[in-house]
């Protein structure tokens, strides 16, 4: 492939690629964006950058807006489409908007490339519970246990994070960003402080079960991991083995791992993973009872649209298994064809 050469309709096409997208951070700023938020965006530009440089045969601290050619960043999103789902290659692709209209603003650009870039049609967003009635009560018991192949096993703490996954809904991120003191209030009221997306804060309820599961979890890591004295509240509340905050690609790890030990692997939706337990405990909500207005504030919603799919799913899901009776097979034997 002949590497692309600065673009004719691109105006200061020499400026470095790495000053323009860190004059962009600093616009930013003012957004205020989440650590989480900010990490993903920088994932998202450097993966094009090095595809962009591969395609160059330059470094991605040589690479200049020149290189931001139609054709060139096309090629790169294809590149990247191959391995990502379609969620990351729609993240990925807004990052890239976003950057390519601030540098357009700038007058950096003389056009967004992007726009000869297609963007992935949002996938099918109806909720992907654990399937198979008491699969959740499966996977606790046997994360308890603990998988018998782990070399270093501690099944404390990988029940105490399935179990809060499970009991309180919050996200991915937002468990990896909990701290010793988040868990707040006296005996039987407890609850849990989350920091969500935009930073926004809520207060999940828990009970009991959950603050004992995770009480024990903690004793077990001041022995693995000794102190000289107590943890302090901004601590993270969930560390891998070495007392360092567990991070992403560790919790899907954990998770995948829980799931295969618990032979559940199979009642997992494709795609969702450590999302499952997120959707599962939402489910359950509305089957317990729960209002859209309920689950919106469970779940740190913005939207009620976005909860009230939980409802449509649950109303499916219990119609789904009411058909499963089998009196209605021995009834359809008994009535006379149309």
């Amino acid at each position: 492939m002949t590497p692309p050469t600065p673009d004719d309709g691109v105006r200061n096409g020499t400026t470095p690629l790495a000053d323009a997208v860190a004059a962009y951070e600093v616009a930013r700023l003012p957004r205020k964006d989440s650590p989480h938020t900010l990490a993903a965006r920088r994932r998202d530009v450097a993966a094009i950058a090095q595809r962009l440089a591969l395609a160059a045969a330059c470094s991605p601290a040589d690479l200049v807006l020149g290189h931001l050619s139609v054709r060139a960043v096309r090629a790169a999103f294809a590149d990247f489409a191959v391995d990502h789902a379609r969620s990351s290659i729609a993240r990925c692709w807004s990052t890239w908007n976003g950057l390519c209209d601030f540098l357009v603003a700038e007058e950096l650009l003389a056009g967004n490339p992007m726009a000869g870039v297609h963007r992935p049609r949002p996938a099918s967003t109806n909720p992907k519970p654990l399937r198979g009635e008491g699969t959740p009560e499966v996977l606790l018991a046997a994360v308890a246990t603990g998988p018998s192949t782990a070399r270093d096993p501690w099944p404390e703490r990988d029940l105490a994070v399935v179990a809060t996954l499970l009991v309180t809904g919050v996200r991915s991120a937002e468990l990896l960003g909990l701290r010793v003191g988040d868990l707040v209030g006296a005996r039987g009221e407890q609850r849990l402080h989350v920091r969500g997306k935009g930073e926004r804060e809520r207060s999940v309820p828990v009970e009991t079960a959950l603050t004992d599961v995770v009480d024990v979890y903690l004793r077990t890591r001041a022995q693995r991991l000794p102190r000289p004295r107590a943890l302090p509240a901004d601590a993270p509340l969930f560390v891998d083995a070495r007392g360092r905050a567990l991070t992403r690609d560790q919790l899907q790890y954990l998770v995948r791992r829980a799931y295969r030990h618990a032979g559940v692997h199979d009642r997992v939706a494709r795609g969702a993973l450590v999302h499952a337990l997120r959707h599962t405990f939402a489910t359950r909500v509305v089957a317990a009872g729960g209002s859209a207005v309920e689950v919106m504030r469970l779940l740190g919603h913005r939207s009620l649209v976005t909860s009230q799919q939980y409802l449509d799913a649950t109303a499916h899901e219990l119609r789904t298994a009411a058909a499963g009776n089998a009196s209605y097979a021995a009834l359809r034997a008994l009535s006379p064809a149309p």
